[in-house]
């Protein structure tokens, strides 16, 4: 059975993601933790966000979306937390690319059976903005842990944000940063 150690990382260690900096500012975490394969951070990165609440026409392309990046090996990085977040982290599960997963909490204190075999075979990084809790997430622990996933993503992808949701809030905070974003839906009609 493999069993992994979470290991603490800070902005000495060399997996440091010292993008934080630049993008985080003084609200840069000083310290996060890891499980798993650590040099999936170098890898390109393409955040995943949807609201809890999606327009069902969004949620087929989503998941089409999530087996074309399953497929090509797209190191894809969210919090999976959303209904469509966790299917599409369903969908990535069955193949063989990277996966990081930004729970808005600490790391759990046990590992999912179906995450076991991704993290044994290399392919599954959790991290944690959050070293020493909360145990459950919170509105501000996803806001929060949104602008980590947004920090090491190359790309965004947005499936759905509700209008004037803190999702929302935050997207147009990076988009005024310069940061591009790929709409889900503009793509799909457009």
């Amino acid at each position: 059975m493999f069993r992994p150690t979470p290991v603490a990382l800070t902005p000495a260690d060399k997996h440091w993601p010292h993008l934080f900096g630049r993008r985080l500012g003084s609200d840069a975490p000083t310290k996060i933790t890891a499980l798993g394969n650590l040099d999936l951070l170098s890898l390109p990165k393409t955040a995943l966000f949807c609201s809890a609440r999606c327009p069902g026409r969004d949620i087929l392309p989503a998941y089409d979306q999530a087996a074309k990046w399953r497929d090509a090996g797209r190191c894809v990085i969210s919090g999976f937390h959303s209904p469509v977040e966790k299917e599409c982290l369903r969908i990535l599960l069955r193949g063989s690319q990277p996966i990081i997963i930004c729970p808005a909490r600490s790391l759990p204190q046990r590992v999912p059976p179906d995450w076991k075999k991704p993290l044994a075979d290399g392919r599954l990084l959790l991290l944690s903005c959050f070293p020493s809790g909360p145990r459950r997430p919170t509105a501000e622990t996803a806001y929060r842990r949104n602008e980590f996933v947004a920090t090491l993503a190359t790309e965004i992808t947005v499936v759905h944000a509700t209008p004037n949701g803190r999702l929302a809030t935050l997207l147009r905070r990076l988009e005024e940063d310069g940061r591009p974003i790929a709409l889900f839906r503009a793509r799909a009609s457009g």
